[in-house]
Parts: C-alpha cells; structure tokens; sequence
C-alpha cells in the first residue's frame, strides 16, 4: 500500500468529507456542476459513519462513500430543480428508489448535480443554472443530461455520481469527460417513480474506475415490485468476478454503424483502442452491424414524450424554457397517435435485429459519439448539419442501446489534439451487465485512464 493510500485509509469519515467540501468549494465554482450542495447533512453523517466503524458494527458496502445524486432524482427534503425555472422551488417528499438505496448502502450525498433541462439534451448547459463545463477545457461541452456527474468523476470531487440515461445521457457526460459511464440492462436498476417516456430511461453509475462503477451497481441493482419493469434477478456479484478476463470473447467493431458520420481524431482513436481487445485474446471482426438508422423512430418516440411530459408548461414558461427544448415539444404535437403505435412497432422489429446481431458476437465495440467536445454554447457541432432541436445526430451510438434495453458503456480511450478526451463503447447482449464490465475492466487494466486528470489548477 502506498503512502497515499494509507493515509487515506487512517483518514476519520468526518475529514475526508471537509476534503471533498474544501475541493467542491475551489472548484465548482469555474465548472459549475453541483447545483445543489448538502455538506452540512453530509458532515453530520460522516460522524455517524465513523462512529459506526470505531463501534465495529456490520458496515454496508458504501458505507461512508460520497456520492453526488443527478438532479433529475427525487430527493426527500433536498431542492430537485431538473434544470428548469419550472421546479425551481420544488422540494419533493420523497426518493427515488436509486437514492434510497445508495443511502441504505451507506453512501453520503454531497449534493445535487447539473443536468439539462428536463434531461432532453446532450449539451451540458441549462436555462437555469447555465453552462457546466467541461474539466478538460473551460466552455466546452461536458455531455448531458448527467452533466455534473460526469465533471465531477473527472474532477475527483467524490468518487461515485448517479446518473441516468434515456438516449445516451449517462455515456455522453463520460465520454466527454474522460471517465467510465455504465447504462445497465434495463430494468437491472429499478427505476420507481419511473419516468414516462417509453420505457428508455436508465440508471447507472458514473465512476473514474470499473471497479468503483461495479461497486456502486451492486448497491443499485436488484428487483423491486414498484417497477413493473425490474428484473426479477437478484445482483450478480460485480465486484468479485472483473477480473475474470475476456478471452476467446467474438467481439463485433463496427467504427460506424453503417450510417453514421464519425469525426477522423476520434475515429482513429478508437480504431486504434480496438486493438487492445485481440491482444487480450479476444476474436474480433469488424462489421456492419446490419441495420438501418433508428433515428426517424427515435424522433417520434424521443418527441411524443417530450410533448406529453412538458408541453403543458409552455403557456406559462416557455420565455424561460431552453429553445430547442420547446421545439422538440412542438415537434411532438405533429405526430399523431396512430404514428406513435407505428414506431413503436418498428422499436420491436429493430430489438429483433439487434438481437440477432448477439446471437453472432458477445461485443460490440462502436466509438461512443461521433464528436469529441464542442463549445457548450452549441447544440451541434459547427462543422455539423445544423437543426433547431436534432443533437441525436452527433450521439447515433447511444440511443441504439437505449431503444433495445442493452448495457453498453464508455470508456476513456484517447485524446485529440485539442486533449479532449474519446470515448470507446462496449455493449453486451441484453442481461449480459457482467460481460460488459469485466470487458471494460480488461481494456482498464491494458490502457489505465484513471492516472490522467483535467489540467485543473
């Protein structure tokens, strides 16, 4: 054990967390990706952790471990804005499930982190708490709509960050950050009270290693009856089985779906990562994974709930609502409810293909996003088709995945030449959480991220 490790280890619960507050304290306020701190309820929390330990009494698996909670989840007594003028006030009564059982596993909560508004983007700025930015250079995107989180994993302010992803909103915020993001299978994570936007929306830990990000998912996982989605299947034990290796694995590459417009440094980044997997000893193959863009029923499904959820609130917030989130939501109204029942056909007619595709390979590894980070002022690239509400179309590896409840995750593989970080994703047939893990786990091991940190000071 180093010296550094060690001393953290004599370290009483009460000072590591003025630690993690004094670190918050310098640096939030040139990234801004807490919106919401809760240091003092931490610190008294922090006393009982460390009295239970000097007590000796049965300990939970984050017992003691600062997390950050997206603030998007219900939080019991804590502010829960959603990035909007609309809950600007809103104080709920309760929790989400996620944060109830992060709590009973014995996590402290630091505070609340910045999410677009509503969640509905990919760009990580707010009309109400504005831009948080990117660690790695100031003004840049840091990926939504987990977008504190996925700062704060970079920034080193806490170890374990809740986020949740409808169409890529945990693996983005990683990506662009440089750090490990995870979407389990879904319904792996229950997820009560459950968003209604057609069963796309999950749960799951934002982390700078593997080893944190399974930790923390043993804590989340698990079935729960208040989601009629959750899967009946207790936890796999995450932790103790990573380093179970992935040779003789069939692992697909596909640099780009088939369809999809990938920049060059961040295309030969990740051709470059995909490498390491044959050194490991697994059979890969690059393919065309054989089906068309999704992104016609992505708009329909993506919209019409949109629409649903806060096309209400346009009468009395739209001058105070993100623009191309109030275009999205009039962009819902033009779809019909016999267009909605023909997409969510096709959604199962595209699950069929990508299904098949898992019957032939055990990965797939695609690059994360087509972009590396761009200024966060924009909600596409410059040198990209503009749109007045269509960001889907630098993230095409993420919403896939989403459509078809697969895990997948990122994993910090390179830099450009700005040193931005690029993002690799692994995604596993449905249920195979453990596989996915254990694959990104392995590529840690071979090409370590953990080490290099955002130019902070």
């Amino acid at each position: 054990m180093n010296a550094r490790v060690e001393s953290f280890a004599y370290t009483p619960a009460t000072e590591l967390a003025r630690l993690i507050r004094g670190k918050e304290e310098r640096l939030n306020p040139r990234l801004n990706a807490l919106c919401t701190t809760t240091f003092d309820v931490a610190l008294a929390e922090a006393r009982s952790a460390e009295a239970a330990v000097m007590r000796g009494d049965p300990l939970p698996v984050l017992h003691g471990l600062p997390v950050t909670i997206k603030d998007l989840a219900l939080t019991r007594g804590v502010r829960t804005m959603a990035g909007s003028f609309v809950f600007r006030d809103r104080v709920p009564d309760r929790n989400h499930l996620h944060v109830e059982r992060l709590k009973a596993a014995g996590a402290i909560v630091i505070g609340k982190t910045t999410t677009s508004e509503f969640g509905w983007s990919g760009v990580s700025r707010s009309p109400l708490t504005g831009i948080t930015h990117n660690p790695w250079k100031h003004g840049m995107n840091a990926g939504a709509s987990s977008a504190g989180a996925g700062v704060c994993a970079a920034a080193g302010i806490a170890p374990l960050h809740q986020g949740s992803d409808g169409a890529g909103s945990i693996r983005m915020p990683a990506a662009f950050c440089g750090v490990f993001g995870f979407k389990p299978s879904f319904g792996r994570v229950p997820y009560w009270p459950q968003p209604a936007n057609g069963l796309i929306s999950h749960v799951g830990p934002i982390t700078r290693t593997v080893a944190d990000a399974a930790l923390m998912l043993q804590s989340l996982a698990g079935p729960d009856d208040r989601d009629l989605t959750s899967l009946e299947a207790p936890p796999e034990d995450y932790l103790s089985r990573l380093d179970e290796g992935i040779a003789g694995l069939r692992v697909g590459f596909s640099p780009d779906l088939g369809y999809l417009k990938v920049d060059p440094e961040v295309a030969v980044c990740v051709r470059d990562a995909v490498r390491i997997f044959e050194d490991l000893g697994c059979i890969v193959e690059e393919i065309t994974p054989g089906w068309s863009d999704p992104i016609d029923m992505e708009h329909c499904i993506f919209a019409t709930h949109m629409t649903s959820m806060y096309g209400d609130y346009l009468d009395s917030w739209e001058d105070h609502m993100d623009p191309g989130l109030v275009a999205i939501i009039r962009h819902g109204m033009r779809y019909s409810g016999a267009d909605y029942c023909k997409a969510a056909a096709q959604r199962i007619l595209f699950y069929d293909k990508v299904h098949s595709l898992f019957e032939r390979i055990d990965l797939l590894i695609t690059p994360s996003l087509s972009v590396a980070a761009f200024p966060a002022e924009r909600l596409i690239p410059e040198d990209w088709e503009q749109h007045p509400w269509d960001w889907l179309r630098w993230a095409g590896f993420s919403y896939p995945f989403n459509l078809s409840w697969l895990p997948a995750a990122t994993c910090p593989c390179g830099f450009t030449r700005e040193t931005l970080p690029v993002g690799l994703q692994i995604v596993g047939g449905r249920h195979h959480d453990q596989r996915v893990l254990q694959a990104a786990r392995a590529f840690e091991e071979a090409r370590p991220w953990a080490a290099h940190q955002p130019p902070l000071d």
